[in-house]
């Protein structure tokens, strides 16, 4: 309304000056287009089309548009999923899968709109959603020809999400029909309802690109009197989307590479190719009484029958786009799995959220926000072990990169390391806060130093990434688990001075979640040891698990074990040797004054496999080790108790105390505090000895931050293009020029911007 008044008082202005009146039409022409210009609307999905309407699917809600083109009309406005719209033969009904109720069901509505009535009643499945691989659930194929049923496809009789049957729903309402198929997929009835041409294999959500596999689907007509099914293409490609007009049958097939519009001729046996895409498949394509209409490229396009000419359709969707406005969110409700840390004093954690990093008090005090962008992804947190820093993985130059920022976030983050080429995974600081050591998909061992920025390697894997990484408490060896050739996990040690790296277990046992003790002497480490055979009673067959166990190896030949055998004797002395014992007492008490803050580790490499002693504990699931001077924790779990629980040994008493069923735990660098976690929960206690409680947790209430919907959509995008490239087993991408097709994909309406890779379980090594 402003604006239309502003406009007027122009033009009347506008109008008793002196400009010629052919400059005066072309201004109104210019504004007004500017005013009414829409952009092209794009992601339009699941076409159908009458004489006279095109409805589709876009952003979850169905869309009507006239076939010339124009502005789409909204139909429905659920919460859920609108999808697969087909208009009935005589074009007043539209039958569609909707989520109106919870499940993903079968309506109906009047062409042009109206309130839905519900055809189909099925029970909820686990994986009954659009985004799933296999597809939605109770997904409308079309109508018979008389206008009397919906034909949709069903898993709810099927316990596997590949195989669903057709099922014929009244628009009268009552139970549906199963038709008589084993499995099915899209279909189509012939003019007279007496055959149905169709699909055996349903998988079109599950796009396997240039597939030419047993999966690979053919176009069957059967016929309902004589029960006879015949394959019409018969083609190692696939071929999908049977549609039956008159004496053809249409279909997609990607025989050419590229998915296409072919038609099969009933009477000649004749198939002929009508479409020459190359850029982008023909996807969900649905027949009209005249037309056939599809998407390509996220666009609808409309094949007519009789001209046999396709023609793109130009729609505009002008509504509030509410989706992608910035919004203040609870990023607790986005807190990554296992990325999190605890300050060395145990004074604050912090967390990776919504792909922020923030640092919470323990209890009281400001919680920080220091990443405060959409545009990048920041994870695998963890605190140098002096307090000062913070270090974590950060895409915000377009690649994974190692970054450190102050913890109060006075300061701007400072990148350590350039050129990345694949994904990092966690994290790992040298005690002294010098060096930070991190895997990558690549299957390197790396570590920075943080003063040079200079990256050092320690191992190159050549069966899998490497499992872990700890430092010893001097900041000299990395204890890491490398993947052998044979499968065996093994542990090797890494020497920073002389940059070699020698085993610590042998191969005949599996061997990982290495963690140094923090005085030095011992290595502790999970390995599967232990056998002890599961008999079915119906098979002839065994199973083993519950193998590993917890083990230490003594570094140093002269560190005796703790849990060594005793013998107690007779203590004999002289005043001799009572003298000498005092005068190495004060000897040894001057020495300790005076020694280094860091003891050096002494590791004797000789003989290291045959000091390996294992905690006299059961057999189980162990791992997230970590010892504190005669304390081992870890985290355990068997066939007999599924539950995580976080369980100390103590080496001294040599015994086993449960401390409570957590998540995961961090012990602060300090040895005073630890931090639990529970379902994304915190808790900062007291270093237990114990059973313990989460009491008290750690507030996360102001984990509240405003994000910019449409940088996080670049994000997500680029993202994705990186975690097929760096995830795909083949390196080559098949032979695809994968920059090529980002550009192709992002259709010039992104920026280069950085992804939101997974997060991988932190490992306990500080």
């Amino acid at each position: 309304m402003l604006f239309s008044i502003r406009f007027a008082s122009f033009l009347s202005t506008f109008k008793s000056s002196a400009m010629p009146k052919n400059y005066l039409a072309l201004l109104i022409t210019l504004l007004s287009s500017a005013v009414m210009a829409q952009p092209e609307a794009r992601l339009l999905r699941f076409p159908t089309v009458s004489k006279d309407a095109i409805v589709f699917s876009y952003a979850g809600d169905l869309y009507t548009v006239s076939r010339s083109g124009g502005i789409a009309r909204k139909l429905t406005n659920d919460a859920g999923y609108e999808m697969f719209a087909r208009f009935s033969p005589d074009g007043k009904t539209l039958a569609f899968t909707g989520q109106y109720d919870g499940n993903t069901e079968v309506y109906k509505m009047p062409a042009e709109g109206g309130i839905p009535l519900r055809l189909s009643y099925s029970a909820t499945l686990g994986r009954d959603d659009v985004s799933d691989r296999m597809g939605p659930n109770n997904v409308v194929m079309g109508w018979k020809n008389d206008n009397s049923s919906v034909v949709y496809r069903s898993r709810k009789k099927s316990f596997n999400s590949f195989k669903g049957q057709l099922y014929l729903a009244s628009v009268d309402g009552g139970p549906s029909e199963e038709l008589p198929f084993s499995v099915a997929g899209f279909c189509s009835f012939s003019p007279d309802n007496k055959k149905l041409a169709l699909n055996r294999v349903f998988r079109e959500f599950r796009t396997w690109k240039y597939y030419r596999g047993g999966m690979a689907d053919d176009i069957w007509v059967y016929d309902f009197a004589s029960r006879q099914m015949e394959n019409i293409t018969n083609n190692p490609a696939q071929d999908i989307f049977p549609m039956w007009s008159g004496d053809k049958i249409f279909f997609c097939s990607d025989r050419d590479r590229t998915m296409n519009l072919f038609v099969y001729d009933l009477k000649t046996k004749l198939t002929t190719k009508l479409t020459n895409y190359a850029e982008y498949d023909i996807k969900f394509p649905s027949l009209g009484s005249d037309a056939i209409v599809y998407e390509n490229g996220g666009f609808i396009y409309v094949y007519d029958l009789k001209t046999n000419k396709e023609s793109k359709i130009n729609i505009t969707i002008a509504d509030d786009a509410v989706v992608g406005r910035n919004e203040l969110i609870d990023a607790t409700k986005f807190i990554e799995n296992n990325d999190f840390d605890l300050g060395p004093d145990g004074n604050r954690i912090v967390v990776t959220a919504r792909g922020d990093i923030w640092t919470v008090p323990a209890t009281e005090g400001i919680t920080r926000n220091l990443s405060r962008s959409s545009s990048s992804h920041e994870r695998s947190v963890v605190w140098s072990p002096d307090g000062k820093c913070l270090a974590f993985i950060s895409d915000a130059s377009g690649e994974d990169e190692i970054y450190i920022q102050k913890q109060d976030g006075s300061e701007a983050p400072v990148q350590l390391t350039q050129g990345a080429d694949t994904y990092k995974y966690y994290l790992s600081w040298s005690p002294d806060s010098k060096k930070i050591a991190w895997p990558d998909k690549k299957l390197r061992l790396q570590y920075v130093d943080v003063d040079t920025k200079q990256v050092t390697p320690v191992d190159q894997a050549g069966a899998w990434e490497f499992q872990d990484a700890s430092w010893a408490p001097d900041s000299r060896w990395i204890s890491y688990t490398r993947i052998e050739d044979n499968s065996i996990s093994r542990i090797y040690i890494y020497d920073t001075q002389t940059k070699k790296s020698f085993p610590a277990t042998d191969t005949w046992y599996n061997s990982y979640g290495a963690t140094f003790s923090k005085d030095g002497k011992y290595l502790f480490f999970a390995s599967d040891r232990d056998f002890n055979p599961l008999f079915s009673n119906t098979e002839f067959n065994h199973a083993y698990a519950d193998m590993a166990k917890v083990y230490f190896i003594t570094l140093a030949k002269a560190t005796s074990s703790p849990l060594g055998l005793k013998n107690d004797e007779v203590q004999v002395s002289s005043p001799a040797a009572a003298s000498k014992d005092t005068k190495d007492a004060k000897t040894k008490a001057s020495a300790e004054e005076t020694k280094p803050a860091t003891k050096p580790v002494i590791i004797d490499a000789d003989g290291l496999m045959g000091r390996i002693v294992s905690l006299p504990i059961p057999p189980g699931n162990y791992g997230g080790i970590t010892a504190v001077g005669e304390s081992v924790y870890y985290l355990s779990n068997s066939i007999k108790s599924a539950d995580v629980m976080l369980k100390l040994f103590d080496l001294k008493e040599k015994k086993e105390t449960e401390i409570g069923k957590f998540g995961n735990y961090v012990i602060s660098f300090d040895q005073k505090k630890m931090l639990l976690e529970r379902d994304k929960q915190f808790s900062i206690v007291d270093l237990p000895k114990g059973k313990v409680e989460m009491d008290k947790k750690v507030d996360l209430s102001n984990l509240k931050v405003r994000i910019d919907r449409k940088q996080e959509w670049q994000q997500i995008f680029n993202e994705a293009w990186r975690q097929m490239r760096d995830f795909f087993y083949d390196p080559g991408m098949h032979g695809v020029d994968w920059i090529a097709m980002k550009k192709k994909c992002s259709a010039g309406t992104l920026r280069e911007s950085p992804g939101r890779p997974y997060v991988r379980h932190r490992r306990n090594d500080q």
